[in-house]
């Protein structure tokens, strides 16, 4: 069954149908989902779903966008919340240079107060970065973000920079962008990588992968990502959902599924 290790279910998209969607799950073949949060009031959204529903974990963080709101006392509450049942990861956090706010110096500050949250409470980080490819992997160097392990979410990079996040033990998520005609750098870096560091991801209710684009995202739809890596990597799709499970379940220290 299929494992979607990035997902934004308490998203304003999903509330006319959030539960009739999720309940269906898994009778659809979706076995497990990471809520990621991405600001301080999605932490608290992101905690009541993994309340919920038995099969959604969550993440805890703030998005680079996001971190103006944050304060020492603010990071205090984070590391809290990053100790309740059920969160599996510190995160999204990283760089974001495309919309370029708040200011790069106070994005930086963030981003590595929250790897030090991360190494502090024993947990893998969520990685976003965004046209910030060199300060990112700069920052993670310098703050040995390999000792905590963790995923470069919606890599956009090439094989170069993957493979510098491989060295560092990371996994690399990859959802419905695989599908587009004009990734051909993200075609590239799934040819190059190995299948044990892939995850599979939506990043739902964003980016929806062909012949959705431009729709609401879901779980569902991961399938189509799945037969796009199949055909990339010369493997059957049933081989494509296993590994991906067992990828996600190492990078999120859950146990294996018989």
């Amino acid at each position: 069954m299929i494992f979607d290790t990035h997902a934004h279910y308490d998203d304003e998209a999903f509330d006319e149908d959030r539960d009739q969607l999720l309940s269906g799950f898994p009778a659809n073949g979706i076995q497990a989902v990471v809520n990621v949060s991405a600001s301080v009031q999605t932490v608290k959204s992101t905690l009541e779903l993994t309340r919920r529903y038995p099969f959604v974990y969550g993440a805890m963080g703030v998005h680079p966008n996001e971190t103006g709101e944050l304060n020492d006392q603010l990071m205090d509450w984070l590391k809290e919340m990053a100790g309740q049942p059920k969160v599996v990861a510190v995160g999204e956090i990283g760089l974001d240079y495309y919309w370029d706010e708040p200011e790069r110096e106070i994005q930086k500050h963030w981003f590595v107060r929250q790897l030090d949250l991360a190494r502090e409470v024993g947990l893998p980080v969520v990685i976003h970065s965004r046209d910030a490819a060199k300060d990112t992997l700069d920052i993670m160097k310098d703050q040995k973000a390999g000792d905590m392990g963790g995923v470069i979410h919606c890599f956009s990079y090439g094989v170069e920079l993957a493979r510098e996040y491989l060295a560092m033990g990371f996994y690399i998520g990859v959802g419905g962008v695989l599908t587009f005609k004009n990734a051909r750098k993200l075609k590239e870096v799934v040819e190059y990588m190995p299948m044990e560091r892939l995850v599979l991801e939506t990043d739902c209710p964003y980016l929806a992968p062909v012949p959705f684009r431009g729709k609401r995202n879901s779980s569902l739809n991961l399938p189509y990502v799945v037969q796009a890596v199949s055909q990339i990597k010369g493997i059957p799709e049933d081989e494509v959902i296993r590994i991906t499970n067992e990828n996600a379940r190492r990078l999120y220290r859950l146990p294996q599924t018989r």
